[in-house]
């Protein structure tokens, strides 16, 4: 699999290394955005917040969207 945003700016064929949660594009290193992220579970009455964050890889395009105001 090869990274979307290096094909289409004429960048050539570069291996991917993640896929991007938001819209599933495949992103190289250059292009993968990584954010830690809150895990949360349902519970009754006790911590709905688990202790670790969880990595997230995002594209570069959704990762601007995400921070955008």
């Amino acid at each position: 699999m090869h990274c979307y945003d290096c094909q289409t700016t004429h960048h050539g064929p570069v291996p991917a290394v993640a896929v991007c949660r938001q819209c599933g594009a495949a992103v190289c290193a250059d292009h993968a955005r990584t954010a830690q992220e809150t895990l949360h579970r349902a519970v009754g009455m006790g911590v709905s917040t688990l202790p670790k964050a969880a990595r997230r890889i995002t594209c570069t395009t959704c990762r601007t969207a995400e921070t955008s105001r």
